[in-house]
């Protein structure tokens, strides 16, 4: 039986996302909290819905708004069988918009239950990753520049725009916005700078529960680029990781068209732990 997800079925469902979490492969988007109060509330904002049977929650998926549709958290289900059934009826709640998907490369099960229901995919995002003390001793800046954890609105959207050609929706972000963002104690900005003019910066996001920092953005401007810049920002990124005892690992990722990132991580000593696939399925033109 499919049903909304009810708050006596939280337990089964966060067994259901540990037992997920337990292999890279069994991997689909979910969000980072695990506790039953943070899903509750997530289900209070999302279409959640499960497949339950006699011995309680079998299947999970959940849709939210995210970018110009929705997402999907999962679908998770110890069962091959289960996920093509709960697929099809959470997309019954998308009411015409486009719903993209997150799955492991491996998760083979998930991806075609995804593809029989008409989501197509869209890239392949690949992880890398090393231990903060193989980045760290290269940590500083070159002769004639310095080093900067901040910089003006106008040169981050200056620098941002000339490097990023995948995540242009930062751009359009006010500066209450950018301001938020930056300071949230998660989230760290490691610039380098050759006078006032910023060469290239990295963006980093801490999850210390985890043990790791991920570089979510590493910007080199074009015109400086295949001087190191990219190699130095790596290094300058894992010193400041590791001014929190509790992070010991830093991630960095790469679509797949991106072959200059990729081959940055691998000079820089990273390597590949796992690549996930993006999916989308069209929405209606009409809605």
């Amino acid at each position: 039986m499919i049903r909304p997800m009810l708050a006596a079925d939280v337990p089964d469902v966060l067994a259901l996302l540990t037992w997920m979490d337990d292999a890279p492969e069994r991997e689909v988007f979910s969000p980072g909290a695990r506790t039953e109060r943070d899903l509750r509330a997530e289900c209070e904002d999302s279409t959640c819905l499960v497949e339950a049977g006699e011995e309680g929650v079998v299947a999970y998926c959940a849709l939210s708004p995210f970018r110009d549709g929705l997402v999907m958290e999962g679908p998770v289900g110890e069962g091959d069988a289960h996920l093509s059934t709960l697929l099809r009826r959470a997309l019954a709640h998308a009411d015409g918009l486009p719903v993209y998907a997150f799955a492991a490369r491996d998760n083979l099960p998930v991806r075609s239950a995804l593809e029989d229901e008409g989501f197509s995919p869209m890239h392949t995002t690949a992880f890398y990753d090393a231990p903060l003390s193989r980045l760290t001793p290269h940590a500083c800046a070159p002769a004639g520049h310095r080093i900067s954890r901040q910089l003006p609105l106008a040169a981050y959207r200056e620098l941002f725009r000339a490097s990023e050609d995948t995540w242009a929706e930062r751009l359009t972000w006010t500066p209450e916005q950018m301001d938020s963002h930056f300071a949230r104690d998660d989230v760290r900005l490691v610039a380098l700078m050759r006078g006032e003019q910023p060469v290239g910066f990295a963006e980093l996001e801490f999850s210390p529960d985890d043990g790791r920092a991920d570089v979510t953005y590493v910007a080199v401007h074009p015109a400086e680029r295949g001087q190191g810049y990219g190699l130095t920002l790596l290094a300058l990124a894992a010193a400041e990781a590791e001014t929190h005892p509790e992070v010991r690992t830093l991630r960095a990722r790469a679509h797949d068209h991106m072959k200059p990132a990729r081959a940055l991580y691998a000079r820089a000593g990273l390597t590949h732990c796992r690549s996930v696939v993006t999916y989308m399925k069209e929405g209606d033109e009409d809605v």
